[in-house]
């Protein structure tokens, strides 16, 4: 996703009561998406996620936004549909905001599904698996239009997928097109395998970023891992539960049998995140979607 605004220019960063704030020329945006900027709180240092479920761990090159912050840019900045199950938070380079150019963020979320068994990851022939997600898409672009979204198609892998049975992350790359954009979008996925879950993490930029991402993963990777009690190794056969899926059904978005259930949803994003969770669509990057989005809302 290429992020553009006219006459928008990054100013220098500075602390204020402990966070990190990024200020920005808003010279051309209309006053709703200004205040919306400027009720962003970033963070950096440590941070705990879901009451001690993980910890993450933000440098000097990253800012973080929590909860409500990162669900006001996807719903409210970034038009996209509400969710019930708001986001972890999200990650964003030092000195950008969500509408700054060539900005690309990293969303955290996690599902509690179970103990994810890796035991399949060898076996898994990506190819095949790539052609049933395009599938999928494609047979639901109707609905998606219908709703007033843009058709989308996943071109394929930027990146195929990797998993590390040492550290239990899996980390691939889609490269996705969407109707009227000329730019393709990328997303740069993250999963981490933990005692009772996933931690999910969605790299969205546009497809000329996937180096600059692909550089960075190691050290995204890095900045977050389960806390004692809910790693991995923590698992526990005689109580804890295990997820209907492997690695598989990770890549392709989650619980595949679960996505039926989710109307409007199912299928149209098995690429990117799991079925139940938001869509972030790469059209909310042009200026011409702010200005008709918030001329909108304006009128209402």
């Amino acid at each position: 996703m290429k992020i553009k605004a006219t006459g928008l220019l990054l100013a220098a960063l500075f602390a204020l009561t402990g966070l990190v704030r990024a200020q920005e020329d808003t010279n051309g945006l209309p006053p709703k998406a200004i205040a919306l900027l400027k009720s962003l709180k970033y963070q950096s240092g440590e941070i705990d996620l879901r009451g001690g479920l993980a910890k993450l761990s933000v440098p000097k090159e990253f800012n973080f936004l929590g909860p409500e912050d990162a669900n006001t840019v996807l719903v409210k900045l970034w038009g996209n549909p509400p969710s019930a199950d708001k986001p972890l938070g999200l990650l964003i380079p030092a000195g950008m905001t969500p509408l700054s150019t060539n900005c690309w963020i990293v969303t955290i979320d996690y599902s509690e599904d179970g103990y994810v068994k890796d035991d399949d990851a060898s076996k898994i022939n990506y190819d095949d698996l790539l052609k049933k997600m395009q599938k999928g898409i494609t047979e639901n672009n109707a609905e998606r239009t219908k709703a007033g979204y843009p058709a989308i198609t996943l071109v394929g892998w930027a990146a195929p997928p990797h998993y590390d049975s040492a550290t239990h992350k899996l980390y691939w790359a889609k490269q996705l097109k969407f109707e009227g954009e000329t730019h393709d979008t990328l997303n740069y996925s993250i999963r981490m395998l933990g005692r009772k879950g996933v931690l999910e993490l969605n790299a969205v930029a546009g497809i000329e970023q996937f180096a600059e991402i692909d550089q960075q993963t190691p050290q995204i990777l890095g900045m977050v891992d389960f806390k004692e009690g809910s790693r991995y190794a923590d698992f526990d056969p005689k109580v804890d539960k295990v997820a209907t899926y492997g690695i598989a059904a990770l890549v392709a978005g989650g619980a595949l049998a679960a996505a039926a259930k989710f109307g409007l949803l199912k299928g149209l994003w098995i690429a990117l995140l799991a079925a139940k969770k938001f869509i972030i669509i790469g059209v909310v990057a042009m200026v011409a979607f702010f200005k008709r989005m918030f001329n909108r809302s304006s009128k209402t």
